[in-house]
């Protein structure tokens, strides 16, 4: 008898687990926006993010609140972000057992889109692992990338040392062609203003050949004469 009792506890138990699974992942509320008796269509407004996860041709049971043991049946035939289209087999029983008129608010059902949520969490757990392994990778790199930038730039300090120290040099090698350059300006300087000097005495001292000049009194050469 205990034994019993206790199965009967487990199995309470793993049903309540089961309706609380279900009410997380296929149900859902929604308010009937039109009705289309001529073609057994009603069109539904409704508001839950993963409305996303209902496909076309997912079946689709919807009841009122006030009895929830009278249940209508249906099938998805569009879906927007806000609306669905449910194909109604059995429009006539849906009309004498529930308050079917435009603005009634019906709870939905649906094993499929339980069984799609179900598919999208584990879909969303592969996605995430591989994700991780992506970010684990893009780390990786950032790393060798911002490694690269350190090697980078301790060669760029490296050889901005060298550069200094090369443009040093390189002034001071300049420094000390000019100074060349102005030690023989001025040497340049001094021997032309020596030269000067000579060419001053030069004309002071210069010398002719004789002492006499030509006199050129007459249009005859003949008759010139020295005096």
């Amino acid at each position: 008898m205990k034994s019993i009792l206790c199965a009967f506890l487990l199995f309470s138990f793993m049903s309540l687990a089961h309706a609380t699974q279900l009410s997380e992942e296929g149900f859902f509320s929604g308010r009937l926006s039109k009705i289309n008796r001529q073609i057994s269509v009603i069109r539904v407004k409704v508001d839950f993010d993963n409305i996303k996860y209902v496909n076309v041709k997912d079946k689709i049971e919807f009841w009122d609140e006030k009895n929830e043991t009278l249940k209508c049946k249906s099938y998805v035939i569009g879906r927007t972000a806000d609306y669905i289209l449910l194909k109604m087999p059995d429009m006539k029983f849906c009309e004498q057992h529930l308050y079917f008129t435009t603005g009634s608010y019906f709870k939905f059902f649906s094993e499929d889109l339980q069984n799609n949520i179900k598919m999208g969490r584990e879909v969303v757990g592969i996605l995430i692992k591989k994700r991780m392994a992506v970010q684990g990778q893009m780390e990786m790199k950032n790393k060798e990338i911002q490694g690269h930038m350190d090697r980078v730039n301790t060669i760029n300090a490296r050889y901005q040392t060298l550069r200094e120290k090369l443009e040093q040099e390189w002034q001071k090698e300049l420094h000390a062609l000019d100074e060349d350059k102005t030690y023989s300006m001025r040497s340049y300087k001094d021997l032309e203003r020596r030269r000067d000097e000579i060419d001053q005495k030069l004309e002071q001292y210069k010398l002719k050949d004789e002492n006499l000049t030509l006199d050129r009194w007459s249009l005859d050469s003949n008759l010139y004469f020295k005096k």
